[in-house]
């Protein structure tokens, strides 16, 4: 199922643990699990992470990178702002934050599977409302799949939601979904539909390129737009589930606004200056030497590093296939082999990171040793149209580490360039026809302007001309939607319990799709047949050996240069915040801040 980022955005849907679950079990209820057990019980007052002491009130200022353009965060063009698809829209049912296997109603009170798994009933909880009052019914339901198929939504979804042949309304609050074929997850899947109005979305087209606030059911309405600069969330003093079992102790804050900032830098002294109150850190550099002084001393500000479950999946340099340049494995291997992550983790990073060993990184799906068993037997047809290595080698990061050093892997990228048609003349490394190979790296962030500069020096003694360029953060994705790149960074975030979303990451129905995820642009037989066993795996077992056996071949065709990963979340904040006892385990800093509270 998919992470919870569409796009880097994609903070999307949580997910769980395939195992088999009984026909005979199969029965309606508050929730739904695909092991048949909830940690909450019917009547449950409220998550454990949250706290029943949390006050209500107060502002909250936070901040992100860019700007934006649009309202609409289910769309492809242009940019929405921060936080509208988690404050405004909902879903409906939602997963807790400390079980991986299981969601619970929200605008559905009721979910009931049928027992051929083909199909799968909501009754809309009958005090669900839209923040303009009107009641949300089933036909709004039916509309909201349907218009998510169609091309006016993001392709992603028209993946996500692809085995969903149909919605079929059947009575003034009961509303059936009609699957194409049984798949474990299905039922989950359609219960992460977000839920429009028929009616606001029929004045208002869905894929107009508008700064009309749009029209949800969530616990906050946009009160405020200065487009690309700032947006305020208000709470809706009329939210239908503000008593509601999954809401209680959490969406503490009064008002909610997100400032833009154009540079990482500039934003980290905004927020030493107090101008906004939270902020999630990813660069060492900044969590190191930058967010220090007498303010952290004095107590004022707080740091803090939040462990988490979460599966880190892989972050990585990928390389565009749709370019000649990259289409050779051994040149992918090479540019693999001039990357020294020792050296940068220990001069740029002050040790703080583990390198991505796989695909699904930090999880219990990551391929180990040499395939055997279920997985074995997955890849042994796959033979011949996979690497040979996938058989005899395991899943090995590049090292620098005695008694190998960048030297040596230079040296071995030199034989791999050479055995692919590439010689060095005048310092240059060129092909037959004399063309040399230069390519561009683009980034969207100028901190990593310091970790690419030094591995262009690497690429520069094997006659590689890399270059790199830093952009605006919405043009970043303007060119990722569009495939218009040599080599970006991207991180291909997972859950606990991957599934269809794998369609859009690695799928070749996705290649060529604009926005789709696939953004290596993949077009493998083997891999096709990988990520359906993943997306239709029926058990525990049969999933571990499909995610480890595309994990495998994934890792030997060298799509990407792993990167690195942390296992906690690294947070500053002023500290001016109350938070729960109990933290959650499968989260996001920003889901974890819904549940904290200002200090009276």
């Amino acid at each position: 199922m998919r992470n919870p980022s569409i796009m880097t955005k994609i903070l999307l849907l949580s997910t769980f643990v395939a195992l088999f679950w009984p026909a005979e079990s199969l029965l309606a209820g508050h929730g739904v699990s695909i092991d048949g057990n909830l940690k909450y019980p019917a009547g449950f007052k409220r998550f454990a992470y949250t706290s029943e002491s949390a006050s209500k009130g107060g502002q909250l200022v936070l901040h992100e990178l860019g700007s934006f353009d649009k309202m609409n965060p289910y769309t492809l063009k242009g940019t929405e702002p921060a936080g509208l698809d988690t404050l405004v829209f909902e879903t409906l049912a939602i997963a807790s934050l400390d079980e991986p296997f299981a969601e619970y109603g929200l605008i559905a009170s009721d979910i009931e599977l049928a027992k051929d798994r083909l199909s799968v009933t909501f009754t809309i909880d009958p005090k669900a409302k839209f923040s303009d009052g009107s009641a949300i019914l089933p036909e709004d339901v039916k509309f909201s799949l349907d218009i998510l198929k169609s091309d006016q939504a993001h392709p992603s979804y028209q993946a996500y939601f692809q085995d969903i042949s149909k919605a079929e309304v059947l009575d003034s609050r009961r509303v059936r979904f009609q699957f194409a074929k049984t798949n474990r997850e299905l039922h989950l899947i359609a219960a992460q539909l977000p839920i429009f109005s028929k009616k606001f979305y029929t004045a208002h087209p869905f894929d107009a390129s508008s700064m009309t606030p749009p029209l949800g059911s969530g616990p906050y309405v946009v009160a405020e737009v200065n487009p690309g600069k700032t947006i305020t969330y208000r709470k809706n003093p009329q939210y239908w589930a503000k008593d509601h079992q999954t809401r209680q102790g959490m969406f503490n804050f009064e008002t909610i606004v997100i400032k833009y900032y154009k540079d990482q830098i500039v934003a980290v002294e905004a927020f030493k200056a107090h101008e906004f109150d939270f902020m999630y850190v990813n660069i060492a550099k900044q969590w190191v030497r930058d967010l220090t002084g007498a303010k952290f001393n004095e107590n004022l500000i707080r740091k803090e590093s939040l462990p988490h479950k979460n599966n880190a999946g892989m972050q990585a340099f990928v390389f565009n296939l749709r370019r000649p340049l990259f289409q050779d494995r051994r040149v992918r291997e090479a540019l693999d082999l001039a990357f020294d992550f020792e050296w940068t983790n220990q001069t740029l990073f002050f040790d703080q990171y583990t390198r991505c060993n796989s695909f699904f990184s930090n999880s219990f799906l990551a391929a180990i040793g040499l395939p055997s068993g279920p997985e074995l037997k997955y890849l042994t047809p796959l033979k011949a149209l996979v690497p040979a290595e996938v058989f005899t080698s395991p899943l090995t990061p590049v090292s620098t580490l005695p008694p190998g050093s960048l030297r040596d892997n230079l040296k071995k990228a030199s034989r791999l360039l050479a055995e692919a048609g590439w010689t060095v003349k005048n310092g240059k490394l060129v092909d037959a026809k004399g063309a040399a190979f230069e390519f561009e790296i683009l980034l969207s962030s100028t901190s990593f302007e310091r970790v690419i500069a030094p591995y262009a020096k690497n690429l520069e003694k094997l006659g590689i001309i890399a270059k790199y360029r830093t952009i605006d953060p919405a043009l970043y994705t303007r060119h990722l939607q569009e495939f218009d790149f040599d080599m970006v960074v991207q991180v291909f975030g997972q859950s606990q319990s991957p599934g269809n979303e794998q369609r859009d990451y690695w799928h070749s129905s996705a290649a060529d799709r604009k926005g789709s995820r696939n953004i290596i642009g993949i077009k493998d037989k083997a891999v096709d047949n990988l990520v359906d066993k993943v997306i239709y795996a029926e058990n525990q077992e049969q999933l571990t050996a499909a995610c480890q056996a595309l994990d495998r071949v994934l890792w030997h065709n060298r799509y990407v240069i792993p990167n690195w990963y942390v296992n906690s979340h690294r947070v500053t904040y002023w500290n001016t915040f109350d938070k729960p006892a109990t933290q959650p385990v499968y989260y996001t800093p920003f889901q974890a801040l819904m549940t904290w509270w200002l200090k009276k």
